[in-house]
């Protein structure tokens, strides 16, 4: 699991602004549901006016992304997702969005426990028959 939080230091020119941004991205870390290098499953994130669709890749697709979603991918350590932005191009608002998408993602574990089922029934893949070796023949 990765863990990361955004802040915003107001002046480039006085170090505590930087400080203070640093202590509260800090507190309000964030836990990511990760399937490896990628996302486990398509989510979109909302902020004001700025919407950002994030979409699973396969290995070795890299980081397909605008600038503020492509430094936040990059800073979580996902490795293979496709983005979208919509909306505005604010950097604030889609950086916003993008964690707003980011804290939607859901394990499939979670998921399955919620809705009292098995992760099987979830992700629709049939239970795994037993070996052949196990038979009574």
């Amino acid at each position: 699991m990765a863990m990361r939080d955004s802040a915003w230091a107001r002046r480039a020119k006085c170090p505590w602004p930087s400080r203070r941004a640093s202590r509260q991205a800090k507190k309000n870390l964030i836990k990511l549901n990760l399937k490896g290098t990628t996302i486990p499953h398509q989510v979109l994130g909302r902020y004001g006016s700025a919407q950002v669709l994030l979409k699973p890749a396969s290995e070795g697709t890299g980081v397909i992304a605008g600038g503020p979603v492509r430094k936040v991918m990059q800073v979580a350590g996902i490795h293979n997702v496709l983005t979208k932005s919509i909306g505005t191009s604010n950097p604030h608002n889609v950086v916003k969005a993008t964690f707003a998408a980011l804290l939607g993602l859901k394990d499939i574990a979670h998921v399955a426990e919620t809705r009292s089922k098995t992760v099987e029934e979830i992700s629709g893949k049939p239970p795994k028959e037993k070996a052949a070796g196990s038979e009574g023949d």
